[in-house]
């Protein structure tokens, strides 16, 4: 056994037991335990680690953690990920915030009969980040990239999400399908009048269409509704797409 002092900072203290949240507390690891084992061990899944100091040192999780060792745990910051992908897996409970960041243009994949072993494998194959609430799950050695979605309620999650990886700057609102989060391909008024109302056809002259479901996107009362939405979650103007 290798005792260290652990001082995890900003939101990571939530993933603590009560007791060792006010600041650095000692912890027995087990032999050979590597920062990432080590920090799992209390609680904290290593997706969430952002920067690492032990001793004062810039350090990796692979690090072999030794007796006495003093180790500083940092959330991400924004930009953490700047020039990696930003496309998402959302779990089984977060369907309201895989729509909203779908309706802002980011790939997202969202499917409540996935199971965990699923989620893992195609976030390996396709380099995917996983949302979730379940942070056993964000633990499994196979899962590169994650994060643990604290908020309750969509419109918060979003916000949650959009500061933690610097969405704002990537934003193409309303450019997939929210059903089959395709990219939408702009048709002539003609093309679309044959599946919509004519008073639609008539009143708007931009129509999209999704090159696998075939629905039919324009920009009307729910599109202003959900610009007025996701600009208010997110305390921005959204750009028109």
């Amino acid at each position: 056994m290798a005792q260290a002092k652990f001082h995890f900072h900003g939101e990571l203290v939530s993933f603590l037991a009560p007791e060792r949240r006010s600041g650095a507390f000692s912890h027995e690891c087990a032999r050979a335990a590597t920062v990432k084992h080590a920090i799992e061990s209390v609680g904290v899944p290593h997706t969430e680690a952002g920067r690492l100091l032990v001793n004062g040192q810039a350090a990796t999780l692979d690090r072999i953690v030794r007796e006495d060792d003093a180790i500083e745990v940092f959330p991400h910051q924004p930009g953490d990920d700047a020039g990696e992908p930003l496309h998402f897996l959302a779990d089984a409970h977060l369907g309201g915030l895989a729509r909203f960041l779908r309706m802002l243009g980011f790939d997202t994949l969202y499917d409540n009969a996935l199971h965990d072993r699923a989620i893992i494998e195609i976030a390996a194959r396709e380099r995917r980040i996983v949302l979730t609430r379940d942070r056993e799950l964000l633990k499994c050695r196979e899962l590169a990239r994650g994060c643990f979605v604290h908020a309750r309620k969509p419109e918060a999650q979003l916000k949650e999400v959009a500061t933690r990886f610097g969405l704002e700057a990537r934003l193409l609102p309303f450019t997939l399908c929210l059903h089959c989060n395709l990219r939408l391909e702009a048709i002539e008024r003609g093309a679309a009048a044959h599946c919509i109302p004519d008073p639609i056809v008539e009143r708007y002259a931009t129509f999209m269409r999704c090159p696998g479901c075939r629905r039919i996107y324009w920009e009307g009362s729910h599109w202003h509704r959900m610009r007025e939405v996701l600009g208010a979650s997110l305390d921005i103007s959204l750009p028109r797409s």
